[in-house]
Protein backbone atom coordinates (compact mmCIF):
# COMPACT_ATOMS: atom_id res chain seq x y z
CA UNK A 1 0.00 0.00 0.00
CA UNK A 2 1.04 3.34 -1.20
CA UNK A 3 2.32 5.94 1.99
CA UNK A 4 0.51 8.76 1.95
CA UNK A 5 2.09 12.13 3.55
CA UNK A 6 -1.08 14.21 4.93
CA UNK A 7 -0.39 18.20 4.90
CA UNK A 8 -0.92 20.51 7.61
CA UNK A 9 -0.39 23.94 7.38
CA UNK A 10 0.99 24.27 11.03
CA UNK A 11 4.87 24.76 11.20
CA UNK A 12 7.44 24.87 14.00
CA UNK A 13 6.21 26.12 17.05
CA UNK A 14 7.30 30.02 17.30
CA UNK A 15 9.16 28.88 21.26
CA UNK A 16 11.32 27.28 19.26
CA UNK A 17 11.89 29.74 17.07
CA UNK A 18 12.62 32.11 20.06
CA UNK A 19 14.61 29.68 21.96
CA UNK A 20 17.18 29.36 18.84
CA UNK A 21 17.68 33.06 18.81
CA UNK A 22 18.51 33.31 22.42
CA UNK A 23 21.09 29.77 22.14
CA UNK A 24 22.72 31.70 19.10
CA UNK A 25 22.77 35.35 21.19
CA UNK A 26 23.29 34.50 24.49
CA UNK A 27 24.41 30.88 24.47
CA UNK A 28 20.67 30.62 26.55
CA UNK A 29 19.02 27.05 26.33
CA UNK A 30 15.16 26.77 26.77
CA UNK A 31 13.01 24.20 27.82
CA UNK A 32 11.31 23.75 25.01
CA UNK A 33 14.45 22.73 22.95
CA UNK A 34 14.93 18.82 23.12
CA UNK A 35 18.14 17.18 24.18
CA UNK A 36 19.12 16.17 20.92
CA UNK A 37 18.46 19.49 19.44
CA UNK A 38 19.75 21.68 22.27
CA UNK A 39 23.31 19.27 22.52
CA UNK A 40 23.40 19.60 18.97
CA UNK A 41 23.15 23.00 18.62
CA UNK A 42 26.12 22.99 21.01
CA UNK A 43 28.05 20.93 18.90
CA UNK A 44 27.44 23.19 16.11
CA UNK A 45 28.78 26.22 18.06
CA UNK A 46 31.92 24.43 18.84
CA UNK A 47 32.20 23.51 15.53
CA UNK A 48 32.55 27.40 14.38
CA UNK A 49 29.39 26.55 12.13
CA UNK A 50 28.08 30.26 11.10
CA UNK A 51 24.33 29.72 11.55
CA UNK A 52 23.27 33.20 9.05
CA UNK A 53 24.87 31.40 5.88
CA UNK A 54 25.75 28.29 4.84
CA UNK A 55 29.58 27.54 3.39
CA UNK A 56 29.34 23.57 2.24
CA UNK A 57 32.18 22.12 0.72
CA UNK A 58 32.57 19.73 -2.31
CA UNK A 59 34.28 16.96 -0.93
CA UNK A 60 34.24 14.36 -4.23
CA UNK A 61 32.44 12.80 -6.73
CA UNK A 62 30.14 9.97 -5.37
CA UNK A 63 31.22 6.20 -5.43
CA UNK A 64 27.99 4.88 -7.30
CA UNK A 65 29.53 1.46 -6.68
CA UNK A 66 29.98 0.45 -3.39
CA UNK A 67 28.61 -2.01 -1.29
CA UNK A 68 26.21 0.37 0.61
CA UNK A 69 24.96 2.28 -2.72
CA UNK A 70 24.09 -0.93 -4.12
CA UNK A 71 22.40 -2.51 -0.80
CA UNK A 72 19.89 0.73 -0.57
CA UNK A 73 19.47 1.41 -4.26
CA UNK A 74 16.82 -0.95 -4.79
CA UNK A 75 15.05 0.29 -1.59
CA UNK A 76 15.43 3.84 -2.51
CA UNK A 77 13.87 3.07 -6.26
CA UNK A 78 10.68 1.31 -4.40
CA UNK A 79 10.75 3.92 -1.93
CA UNK A 80 10.74 6.86 -4.46
CA UNK A 81 8.11 4.96 -6.43
CA UNK A 82 5.57 4.96 -3.36
CA UNK A 83 6.24 8.80 -2.96
CA UNK A 84 5.91 9.74 -6.44
CA UNK A 85 2.74 12.00 -5.64
CA UNK A 86 4.54 13.72 -2.23
CA UNK A 87 7.04 16.51 -1.74
CA UNK A 88 9.56 14.26 -0.35
CA UNK A 89 13.77 13.59 -1.34
CA UNK A 90 15.28 10.60 -0.41
CA UNK A 91 18.92 11.18 0.11
CA UNK A 92 21.83 8.53 0.71
CA UNK A 93 25.21 9.61 2.24
CA UNK A 94 28.28 7.94 3.00
CA UNK A 95 29.43 8.09 6.44
CA UNK A 96 31.24 11.42 7.14
CA UNK A 97 27.82 12.98 5.48
CA UNK A 98 28.69 13.27 2.26
CA UNK A 99 25.74 12.95 -0.24
CA UNK A 100 25.83 10.21 -2.56
CA UNK A 101 22.52 10.35 -3.75
CA UNK A 102 19.17 12.49 -3.83
CA UNK A 103 15.90 11.65 -5.12
CA UNK A 104 12.93 13.32 -5.74
CA UNK A 105 10.15 13.71 -8.36
CA UNK A 106 9.17 17.05 -6.63
CA UNK A 107 10.11 20.45 -8.93
CA UNK A 108 9.64 23.37 -6.11
CA UNK A 109 11.42 20.81 -3.55
CA UNK A 110 14.00 20.20 -5.63
CA UNK A 111 14.56 23.79 -6.09
CA UNK A 112 14.63 24.54 -2.54
CA UNK A 113 17.29 21.72 -1.59
CA UNK A 114 20.04 23.02 -4.78
CA UNK A 115 19.69 26.21 -2.87
CA UNK A 116 21.19 24.97 0.25
CA UNK A 117 23.51 22.51 -1.64
CA UNK A 118 21.89 19.48 -0.59
CA UNK A 119 22.98 17.00 -3.56
CA UNK A 120 25.77 15.00 -4.50
CA UNK A 121 28.87 15.74 -3.53
CA UNK A 122 28.69 18.17 -1.08
CA UNK A 123 29.16 17.57 2.78
CA UNK A 124 26.07 17.66 5.55
CA UNK A 125 28.10 16.78 8.53
CA UNK A 126 27.56 18.92 11.50
CA UNK A 127 31.02 20.13 11.32
CA UNK A 128 29.91 22.36 8.15
CA UNK A 129 26.33 22.44 8.55
CA UNK A 130 25.08 22.44 12.33
CA UNK A 131 22.01 20.40 13.36
CA UNK A 132 20.59 18.40 10.33
CA UNK A 133 18.88 15.32 10.03
CA UNK A 134 21.66 13.73 8.23
CA UNK A 135 24.58 15.48 10.31
CA UNK A 136 23.37 14.76 13.48
CA UNK A 137 21.91 11.19 13.04
CA UNK A 138 25.69 10.22 12.21
CA UNK A 139 27.16 12.18 15.36
CA UNK A 140 24.70 10.74 17.71
CA UNK A 141 24.23 7.25 15.78
CA UNK A 142 20.23 7.49 16.89
CA UNK A 143 17.39 8.53 14.25
CA UNK A 144 16.94 12.13 14.41
CA UNK A 145 14.47 13.97 13.14
CA UNK A 146 14.72 18.08 13.09
CA UNK A 147 11.97 20.06 12.14
CA UNK A 148 12.34 23.55 11.01
CA UNK A 149 13.74 26.06 13.41
CA UNK A 150 15.43 23.18 14.98
CA UNK A 151 18.01 23.28 12.03
CA UNK A 152 21.10 25.43 13.40
CA UNK A 153 21.49 27.06 9.90
CA UNK A 154 19.21 29.93 9.20
CA UNK A 155 18.85 28.80 5.40
CA UNK A 156 17.52 24.54 6.54
CA UNK A 157 14.10 26.74 8.64
CA UNK A 158 12.32 25.66 5.71
CA UNK A 159 13.21 22.07 5.67
CA UNK A 160 12.03 18.92 7.76
CA UNK A 161 14.60 16.02 7.65
CA UNK A 162 14.55 12.49 8.97
CA UNK A 163 17.83 10.92 9.26
CA UNK A 164 18.81 7.29 10.28
CA UNK A 165 22.40 5.88 10.71
CA UNK A 166 22.93 2.56 8.50
CA UNK A 167 24.81 0.28 10.76
CA UNK A 168 26.96 -2.54 9.31
CA UNK A 169 24.94 -5.83 10.45
CA UNK A 170 28.21 -7.50 10.72
CA UNK A 171 31.14 -4.78 11.80
CA UNK A 172 28.73 -2.62 13.66
CA UNK A 173 30.20 0.85 11.76
CA UNK A 174 28.29 3.58 10.44
CA UNK A 175 28.68 3.53 6.72
CA UNK A 176 26.15 6.10 6.10
CA UNK A 177 22.84 7.63 6.71
CA UNK A 178 19.01 7.43 4.99
CA UNK A 179 17.53 11.10 4.89
CA UNK A 180 14.09 11.81 4.33
CA UNK A 181 13.40 15.39 3.75
CA UNK A 182 10.54 17.69 3.09
CA UNK A 183 9.37 21.16 3.93
CA UNK A 184 8.48 22.18 7.33
CA UNK A 185 4.52 22.10 6.54
CA UNK A 186 4.46 18.47 6.25
CA UNK A 187 4.40 15.76 9.39
CA UNK A 188 7.80 14.57 10.35
CA UNK A 189 7.18 11.78 12.65
CA UNK A 190 5.92 10.13 9.43
CA UNK A 191 8.86 10.53 8.12
CA UNK A 192 11.18 9.52 10.45
CA UNK A 193 9.02 5.94 10.61
CA UNK A 194 9.81 5.46 6.70
CA UNK A 195 13.14 6.36 7.39
CA UNK A 196 13.73 3.67 9.96
CA UNK A 197 11.55 1.21 8.10
CA UNK A 198 14.06 1.95 4.28
CA UNK A 199 16.79 1.91 6.54
CA UNK A 200 15.99 -1.53 7.70
CA UNK A 201 15.45 -3.09 4.31
CA UNK A 202 18.97 -1.54 3.70
CA UNK A 203 20.18 -3.36 6.32
CA UNK A 204 18.75 -6.78 5.66
CA UNK A 205 20.24 -6.66 1.94
CA UNK A 206 23.36 -5.80 3.58
CA UNK A 207 23.50 -8.75 5.43
CA UNK A 208 22.60 -10.86 2.84
CA UNK A 209 25.66 -9.69 0.05
CA UNK A 210 28.22 -9.74 3.13
CA UNK A 211 27.28 -13.48 3.80
CA UNK A 212 27.78 -14.18 0.09
CA UNK A 213 30.85 -11.88 -0.54
CA UNK A 214 32.47 -12.86 2.88
CA UNK A 215 31.84 -16.58 2.09
CA UNK A 216 33.68 -15.90 -1.51
CA UNK A 217 36.08 -14.01 0.57
CA UNK A 218 37.37 -16.87 3.14
CA UNK A 219 37.57 -19.33 -0.03
CA UNK A 220 39.79 -17.18 -1.58
CA UNK A 221 41.84 -16.34 1.42
CA UNK A 222 41.86 -20.09 2.09
CA UNK A 223 42.91 -21.32 -1.38
CA UNK A 224 45.79 -18.91 -1.91
CA UNK A 225 46.96 -19.64 1.62
CA UNK A 226 47.00 -23.27 0.53
CA UNK A 227 48.93 -22.65 -2.74
CA UNK A 228 51.82 -20.82 -1.13
CA UNK A 229 51.55 -21.46 2.43
CA UNK A 230 55.02 -19.47 2.70
CA UNK A 231 53.48 -16.64 1.59
CA UNK A 232 51.99 -13.61 3.22
CA UNK A 233 48.31 -13.58 2.12
CA UNK A 234 45.62 -10.42 2.93
CA UNK A 235 42.09 -10.29 2.50
CA UNK A 236 39.59 -7.51 2.27
CA UNK A 237 35.79 -7.79 1.85
CA UNK A 238 33.67 -4.70 2.93
CA UNK A 239 35.09 -4.61 6.19
CA UNK A 240 36.47 -8.06 6.99
CA UNK A 241 40.46 -8.54 6.88
CA UNK A 242 41.83 -11.62 7.12
CA UNK A 243 45.73 -12.15 7.57
CA UNK A 244 47.81 -14.92 7.55
CA UNK A 245 49.84 -15.98 10.72
CA UNK A 246 52.92 -15.06 8.44
CA UNK A 247 51.77 -11.66 7.46
CA UNK A 248 50.63 -10.63 11.50
CA UNK A 249 53.90 -11.72 12.61
CA UNK A 250 55.60 -9.82 10.35
CA UNK A 251 54.70 -6.34 10.47
CA UNK A 252 53.60 -4.24 13.43
CA UNK A 253 50.26 -2.35 13.87
CA UNK A 254 50.57 0.51 12.48
CA UNK A 255 52.30 -1.56 9.16
CA UNK A 256 49.52 -3.25 9.15
CA UNK A 257 46.78 -0.60 8.70
CA UNK A 258 49.25 1.25 6.43
CA UNK A 259 48.96 -2.06 4.26
CA UNK A 260 45.04 -2.31 4.37
CA UNK A 261 45.47 1.69 3.44
CA UNK A 262 47.45 0.54 0.46
CA UNK A 263 44.92 -2.47 -0.35
CA UNK A 264 42.22 -0.34 -1.17
CA UNK A 265 44.21 2.62 -3.31
CA UNK A 266 41.93 3.28 -6.29
CA UNK A 267 44.94 3.85 -8.54
CA UNK A 268 46.63 0.30 -8.48
CA UNK A 269 49.91 -0.37 -10.24
CA UNK A 270 50.85 -2.81 -13.28
CA UNK A 271 48.89 -5.58 -13.54
CA UNK A 272 46.81 -4.03 -10.14
CA UNK A 273 49.80 -3.89 -8.32
CA UNK A 274 50.48 -1.52 -5.17
CA UNK A 275 53.39 -0.24 -4.09
CA UNK A 276 53.72 1.46 -0.41
CA UNK A 277 56.04 2.54 2.19
CA UNK A 278 55.35 1.16 5.74
CA UNK A 279 55.94 3.50 9.08
CA UNK A 280 58.65 0.55 9.60
CA UNK A 281 60.46 2.11 6.65
CA UNK A 282 60.05 -1.10 4.53
CA UNK A 283 58.43 -1.15 1.67
CA UNK A 284 54.99 -3.21 0.99
CA UNK A 285 54.42 -4.54 -2.55
CA UNK A 286 50.39 -6.56 -2.91
CA UNK A 287 49.92 -8.38 -5.54
CA UNK A 288 46.41 -9.20 -6.57
CA UNK A 289 45.93 -13.21 -6.42
CA UNK A 290 43.56 -12.46 -9.65
CA UNK A 291 42.19 -16.23 -10.02
CA UNK A 292 40.64 -15.90 -6.25
CA UNK A 293 39.11 -11.80 -6.60
CA UNK A 294 36.25 -11.02 -7.04
CA UNK A 295 35.75 -8.92 -10.92
CA UNK A 296 33.82 -6.41 -9.24
CA UNK A 297 36.53 -5.27 -6.90
CA UNK A 298 34.03 -6.31 -3.80
CA UNK A 299 36.57 -9.55 -2.80
CA UNK A 300 40.55 -8.86 -3.09
CA UNK A 301 43.24 -11.32 -2.25
CA UNK A 302 46.76 -9.98 -1.97
CA UNK A 303 50.44 -11.54 -1.67
CA UNK A 304 52.39 -9.17 0.19
CA UNK A 305 56.12 -8.57 -0.06
CA UNK A 306 58.18 -6.97 2.03
CA UNK A 307 61.42 -5.10 0.78
CA UNK A 308 63.32 -4.47 3.40
CA UNK A 309 64.49 -0.85 4.12
CA UNK A 310 68.16 0.63 3.88
CA UNK A 311 70.74 0.88 5.74
CA UNK A 312 70.12 -0.55 10.01
CA UNK A 313 70.01 2.95 12.07
CA UNK A 314 73.00 2.96 14.67
CA UNK A 315 70.88 2.29 17.01
CA UNK A 316 71.24 -1.67 15.51
CA UNK A 317 74.81 -2.02 14.72
CA UNK A 318 75.82 -4.68 11.93
CA UNK A 319 77.52 -7.37 14.12
CA UNK A 320 81.02 -7.87 12.19
CA UNK A 321 80.37 -11.49 11.91
CA UNK A 322 77.40 -10.99 9.93
CA UNK A 323 79.22 -8.36 7.24
CA UNK A 324 81.39 -11.02 6.53
CA UNK A 325 81.47 -13.40 3.48
CA UNK A 326 83.89 -15.80 2.65
CA UNK A 327 85.59 -13.95 -1.32
CA UNK A 328 83.19 -10.73 -0.36
CA UNK A 329 85.35 -7.80 0.11
CA UNK A 330 83.97 -4.18 0.92
CA UNK A 331 84.26 -1.60 3.57
CA UNK A 332 81.26 0.43 3.26
CA UNK A 333 78.70 1.07 5.76
CA UNK A 334 76.11 -0.36 2.96
CA UNK A 335 77.52 -3.04 1.83
CA UNK A 336 78.56 -4.32 5.26
CA UNK A 337 74.86 -3.83 5.66
CA UNK A 338 73.78 -5.30 3.01
CA UNK A 339 75.71 -8.85 3.51
CA UNK A 340 74.41 -8.55 7.47
CA UNK A 341 70.46 -8.56 5.65
CA UNK A 342 71.37 -11.55 3.42
CA UNK A 343 73.55 -13.64 6.25
CA UNK A 344 70.41 -12.89 8.63
CA UNK A 345 67.50 -13.89 6.37
CA UNK A 346 69.59 -16.92 5.50
CA UNK A 347 70.27 -17.99 9.10
CA UNK A 348 66.89 -17.49 10.06
CA UNK A 349 65.94 -20.16 6.83
CA UNK A 350 63.91 -17.26 4.95
CA UNK A 351 63.31 -17.44 1.59
CA UNK A 352 64.64 -14.38 -0.01
CA UNK A 353 64.93 -12.20 -3.09
CA UNK A 354 68.38 -9.64 -3.84
CA UNK A 355 68.06 -7.16 -6.11
CA UNK A 356 70.22 -4.76 -7.77
CA UNK A 357 72.02 -3.65 -11.01
CA UNK A 358 73.57 -6.19 -13.40
CA UNK A 359 77.07 -6.89 -12.24
CA UNK A 360 76.44 -5.86 -9.02
CA UNK A 361 77.07 -9.02 -6.80
CA UNK A 362 73.20 -10.31 -6.25
CA UNK A 363 74.21 -14.03 -6.85
CA UNK A 364 77.75 -13.68 -5.18
CA UNK A 365 76.69 -12.54 -1.88
CA UNK A 366 73.55 -14.29 -1.84
CA UNK A 367 75.88 -17.73 -3.01
CA UNK A 368 78.55 -16.67 -0.12
CA UNK A 369 75.57 -16.56 2.87
CA UNK A 370 74.29 -19.79 1.18
CA UNK A 371 78.06 -21.32 1.45
CA UNK A 372 78.98 -20.64 4.86
CA UNK A 373 75.21 -21.41 6.53
CA UNK A 374 73.97 -24.47 4.68
CA UNK A 375 75.57 -27.91 5.17
CA UNK A 376 74.85 -28.73 1.27
CA UNK A 377 76.07 -28.01 -1.96
CA UNK A 378 74.34 -24.60 -3.36
CA UNK A 379 73.21 -25.07 -7.04
CA UNK A 380 72.83 -22.16 -9.16
CA UNK A 381 70.07 -22.14 -11.86
CA UNK A 382 70.94 -18.60 -14.60
CA UNK A 383 67.44 -18.06 -16.40
CA UNK A 384 69.09 -18.89 -20.02
CA UNK A 385 69.46 -22.44 -18.20
CA UNK A 386 65.53 -22.50 -18.23
CA UNK A 387 65.67 -22.56 -22.69
CA UNK A 388 66.07 -26.10 -22.21
CA UNK A 389 62.63 -28.39 -20.65
CA UNK A 390 65.93 -30.22 -18.44
CA UNK A 391 66.16 -27.57 -16.35
CA UNK A 392 62.53 -27.55 -14.51
CA UNK A 393 63.20 -31.16 -13.79
CA UNK A 394 66.32 -30.75 -12.34
CA UNK A 395 65.36 -28.04 -10.13
CA UNK A 396 62.58 -30.38 -8.71
CA UNK A 397 65.24 -33.07 -8.55
CA UNK A 398 66.87 -30.36 -5.99
CA UNK A 399 64.21 -29.30 -3.99
CA UNK A 400 63.54 -32.68 -3.06
CA UNK A 401 66.36 -32.78 -1.33
CA UNK A 402 66.52 -32.35 2.70
CA UNK A 403 68.47 -28.91 3.45
CA UNK A 404 68.52 -27.79 -0.27
CA UNK A 405 70.52 -24.59 -1.43
CA UNK A 406 68.99 -23.14 -4.66
CA UNK A 407 69.60 -19.63 -6.53
CA UNK A 408 67.35 -18.76 -9.76
CA UNK A 409 69.70 -15.90 -10.62
CA UNK A 410 67.29 -13.13 -13.28
CA UNK A 411 64.10 -14.27 -11.88
CA UNK A 412 62.71 -10.99 -14.49
CA UNK A 413 63.88 -12.67 -17.26
CA UNK A 414 61.91 -16.26 -16.66
CA UNK A 415 59.02 -16.35 -18.80
CA UNK A 416 55.50 -16.67 -17.40
CA UNK A 417 55.38 -20.47 -18.80
CA UNK A 418 58.35 -20.92 -16.71
CA UNK A 419 57.32 -19.26 -13.52
CA UNK A 420 54.14 -21.11 -13.35
CA UNK A 421 56.12 -24.38 -13.88
CA UNK A 422 58.63 -23.38 -10.99
CA UNK A 423 55.78 -22.13 -8.61
CA UNK A 424 54.10 -25.38 -8.80
CA UNK A 425 57.19 -26.84 -7.40
CA UNK A 426 57.45 -24.59 -4.18
CA UNK A 427 54.41 -25.33 -1.84
CA UNK A 428 55.01 -27.72 0.74
CA UNK A 429 58.90 -27.50 0.26
CA UNK A 430 59.07 -23.79 2.29
CA UNK A 431 60.95 -25.46 5.52
CA UNK A 432 62.96 -27.83 3.59
CA UNK A 433 65.99 -25.31 2.47
CA UNK A 434 66.85 -22.22 1.28
CA UNK A 435 65.82 -20.63 -2.41
CA UNK A 436 67.09 -17.46 -2.85
CA UNK A 437 66.23 -15.40 -6.36
CA UNK A 438 67.95 -12.40 -7.88
CA UNK A 439 66.18 -10.03 -9.68
CA UNK A 440 66.88 -6.27 -11.05
CA UNK A 441 64.23 -4.36 -9.93
CA UNK A 442 64.03 -3.38 -6.00
CA UNK A 443 60.06 -4.00 -6.31
CA UNK A 444 60.56 -6.72 -8.39
CA UNK A 445 58.05 -7.22 -11.91
CA UNK A 446 54.76 -6.70 -10.52
CA UNK A 447 53.58 -9.87 -12.64
CA UNK A 448 55.47 -12.21 -11.40
CA UNK A 449 54.02 -14.90 -9.59
CA UNK A 450 57.24 -16.27 -7.99
CA UNK A 451 58.45 -13.14 -6.10
CA UNK A 452 55.53 -13.57 -3.75
CA UNK A 453 57.08 -16.87 -2.58
CA UNK A 454 59.90 -14.27 -0.84
CA UNK A 455 58.98 -12.77 2.22
CA UNK A 456 61.83 -10.34 1.89
CA UNK A 457 64.15 -8.61 -0.38
CA UNK A 458 67.71 -7.02 0.30
CA UNK A 459 68.97 -4.56 -2.50
CA UNK A 460 72.65 -4.87 -3.21
CA UNK A 461 74.28 -1.34 -3.79
CA UNK A 462 75.55 -0.62 -7.07
CA UNK A 463 79.52 0.14 -6.91
CA UNK A 464 79.29 3.98 -8.05
CA UNK A 465 77.14 3.98 -4.34
CA UNK A 466 80.21 2.40 -2.61
CA UNK A 467 83.22 3.45 -4.18
CA UNK A 468 85.24 3.65 -1.02
CA UNK A 469 85.25 -0.17 -2.13
CA UNK A 470 87.51 0.53 -4.85
CA UNK A 471 90.36 -0.03 -1.85
CA UNK A 472 90.12 -3.50 -1.30
CA UNK A 473 88.21 -4.87 -4.35
CA UNK A 474 91.01 -4.07 -6.86
CA UNK A 475 93.92 -5.82 -4.87
CA UNK A 476 91.53 -8.94 -4.17
CA UNK A 477 90.46 -8.85 -8.15
CA UNK A 478 93.87 -8.22 -9.37
CA UNK A 479 95.13 -11.66 -7.36
CA UNK A 480 92.03 -13.26 -8.74
CA UNK A 481 93.34 -12.65 -12.06
CA UNK A 482 96.75 -12.86 -11.83
CA UNK A 483 97.21 -16.05 -9.63
CA UNK A 484 98.54 -14.18 -6.61
CA UNK A 485 101.39 -12.05 -8.38
CA UNK A 486 102.56 -8.88 -7.31
CA UNK A 487 100.57 -5.99 -9.36
CA UNK A 488 99.51 -3.31 -7.86
CA UNK A 489 97.75 0.39 -8.87
CA UNK A 490 99.40 3.44 -8.58
CA UNK A 491 97.61 6.39 -6.55
CA UNK A 492 96.79 8.28 -9.48
CA UNK A 493 95.85 5.71 -11.15
CA UNK A 494 93.00 4.32 -8.53
CA UNK A 495 92.22 8.09 -8.14
CA UNK A 496 91.46 7.83 -11.65
CA UNK A 497 89.63 4.85 -11.01
CA UNK A 498 87.62 6.07 -8.67
CA UNK A 499 86.04 8.97 -10.70
CA UNK A 500 84.06 6.95 -12.51
CA UNK A 501 80.70 5.76 -12.60
CA UNK A 502 80.66 2.03 -13.01
CA UNK A 503 77.56 1.13 -14.84
CA UNK A 504 78.65 -2.21 -15.34
CA UNK A 505 79.51 -2.43 -11.47
CA UNK A 506 81.82 -4.92 -10.44
CA UNK A 507 81.74 -7.26 -13.33
CA UNK A 508 82.86 -3.69 -15.43
CA UNK A 509 85.55 -3.84 -13.08
CA UNK A 510 86.99 -7.16 -13.04
CA UNK A 511 86.69 -6.51 -16.80
CA UNK A 512 89.04 -3.71 -16.99
CA UNK A 513 91.92 -5.04 -14.65
CA UNK A 514 91.54 -8.42 -16.73
CA UNK A 515 92.11 -5.90 -19.88
CA UNK A 516 95.04 -4.38 -18.20
CA UNK A 517 96.42 -8.04 -16.93
CA UNK A 518 96.87 -8.89 -20.19
CA UNK A 519 99.65 -6.24 -21.22
CA UNK A 520 101.24 -6.19 -17.63
CA UNK A 521 101.42 -8.91 -15.09
CA UNK A 522 103.28 -7.48 -12.31
CA UNK A 523 104.82 -3.86 -11.11
CA UNK A 524 102.42 -0.96 -10.75
CA UNK A 525 99.44 0.48 -13.19
CA UNK A 526 100.09 3.28 -14.12
CA UNK A 527 97.51 6.01 -15.11
CA UNK A 528 98.76 5.23 -18.94
CA UNK A 529 98.07 1.61 -18.39
CA UNK A 530 94.18 1.39 -18.23
CA UNK A 531 91.53 1.87 -20.96
CA UNK A 532 91.30 4.72 -22.49
CA UNK A 533 87.47 4.81 -22.08
CA UNK A 534 88.58 4.76 -18.04
CA UNK A 535 90.48 7.37 -17.78
CA UNK A 536 87.57 9.48 -17.83
CA UNK A 537 85.65 11.44 -15.25
CA UNK A 538 82.36 11.87 -16.82
CA UNK A 539 79.42 11.05 -15.26
CA UNK A 540 76.79 10.14 -18.19
CA UNK A 541 77.00 7.72 -20.55
CA UNK A 542 78.60 8.51 -24.29
CA UNK A 543 76.95 7.31 -27.63
CA UNK A 544 78.94 4.79 -29.44
CA UNK A 545 80.21 7.65 -31.43
CA UNK A 546 81.24 9.98 -28.47
CA UNK A 547 83.07 6.75 -27.41
CA UNK A 548 85.32 6.53 -30.81
CA UNK A 549 86.09 10.60 -30.14
CA UNK A 550 87.07 10.11 -26.57
CA UNK A 551 89.62 6.83 -27.21
CA UNK A 552 90.87 8.90 -30.62
CA UNK A 553 92.10 12.02 -28.29
CA UNK A 554 93.64 9.48 -25.19
CA UNK A 555 95.62 7.54 -27.97
CA UNK A 556 96.54 10.93 -29.47
CA UNK A 557 97.71 12.46 -26.28
CA UNK A 558 99.33 9.43 -25.01
CA UNK A 559 101.06 9.30 -28.61
CA UNK A 560 102.32 13.08 -28.24
CA UNK A 561 103.28 12.93 -24.32
CA UNK A 562 100.28 14.73 -23.40
CA UNK A 563 100.42 17.74 -25.80
CA UNK A 564 97.20 19.34 -26.44
CA UNK A 565 98.51 21.19 -29.15
CA UNK A 566 99.95 17.99 -31.03
CA UNK A 567 97.10 15.64 -30.41
CA UNK A 568 94.67 18.50 -31.79
CA UNK A 569 96.96 18.68 -34.97
CA UNK A 570 97.16 14.81 -35.04
CA UNK A 571 93.57 14.77 -35.03
CA UNK A 572 93.38 18.04 -37.85
CA UNK A 573 90.75 19.36 -35.42
CA UNK A 574 91.53 23.08 -33.51
CA UNK A 575 93.60 23.10 -29.91
CA UNK A 576 90.30 24.31 -28.83
CA UNK A 577 88.17 21.45 -29.96
CA UNK A 578 90.72 19.16 -27.38
CA UNK A 579 90.34 21.14 -24.83
CA UNK A 580 86.37 21.03 -25.09
CA UNK A 581 86.12 17.58 -25.60
CA UNK A 582 88.74 17.26 -22.58
CA UNK A 583 86.21 19.16 -20.38
CA UNK A 584 83.57 17.14 -22.36
CA UNK A 585 84.68 13.53 -21.60
CA UNK A 586 86.23 14.31 -18.00
CA UNK A 587 89.60 12.93 -19.71
CA UNK A 588 92.63 12.62 -17.20
CA UNK A 589 95.51 14.03 -18.42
Amino acid sequence: MTPTVHRRVSSTPPAIARAREDFLADNRLDDAVRDPISTSWQRSRAFNVDADRLQLPFVREPNLESPLVSAAQPVIDQLADDLAAEPVSIVLTSPDGMVLSRTTAHRRLRTLLDDVSLAPGYCYSEEFVGTNGIGTALESRQPTLVIGAEHYAEALNRLSCAGVPIVHPISGAVVGALDLTCTEEHPSSLLLSLAKSATSQIVQRMLSQASERESRLLNAYLASCRRAPQTMVLGIAGDVVLMNRRLRHSVDAADQLTLLECAVDPSPGPAGSRIGTLPSGRVARLTPVTDHCDPEGQVSVFRVHLVDPGPTPPSAPVRTEDSVLPGMVGRSSSWRQCCARVVGHVRAGQWIAVSGEAGSGRTAILRAAAERLLPNTVRVFAAEDFDSDDTVDALAAELERDGFGVIIRDLDRLSPQTQEAIADLLPGREHAGLLGVTTQAAHGDPSSMLLPFFGHTVEVPPLRHRIEDLHELVPTLLRQLTRGRELTVAREAMTVLGKYSWPGNVAELRQTLREVVTHQRSGVIGVGQLPPRRRTTGRHTLTRIQALERDAIVRSLEENGNSKAAAAEALGISRATVYRKIKEFGIVT
